[in-house]
């Protein structure tokens, strides 16, 4: 009860519109940076949701070693897909704090650096 207190003020502190448009303009930058690294989104872009990312996985590239590589060497967790996406997708979430420039960018260069 004390976390979504919590997370509730937050939100009314920096405003409903301003959380939505935070989140939206660091799912653009990701997608951006994503693309550059050559890698693709699965959903189409009217259908996205900038808080759940997912993101297709080359073919050559070994999934849950990257997922391994990121969370152990850089600190950082995403999700592999579920049922008939396991093994093809990254599930990239920018929720809450993680919805910061900072955290893009760190992402994008550690997934740059592991490709």
């Amino acid at each position: 009860h004390y976390g979504l207190y919590q997370a509730l003020e937050l939100i009314l502190e920096e405003g409903p519109e301003a959380v939505y448009e935070r989140h939206l303009t660091h799912h653009h930058a990701l997608v951006k940076g994503l693309e550059k690294l050559g890698l693709s989104m699965l959903v189409a872009p009217e259908s996205r949701l900038p808080m759940l990312n997912s993101v297709m996985v080359p073919d050559n590239v070994d999934e849950a070693a990257i997922r391994t590589a990121l969370l152990k060497e850089h600190k950082i967790e995403i999700g592999a897909g579920l049922g008939p996406l396991a093994g093809k997708i990254w599930r990239v979430g920018l929720m809450g704090h993680t919805a910061r420039g900072e955290n893009v960018e760190r992402l994008l260069t550690a997934l740059g650096r592991l490709l």
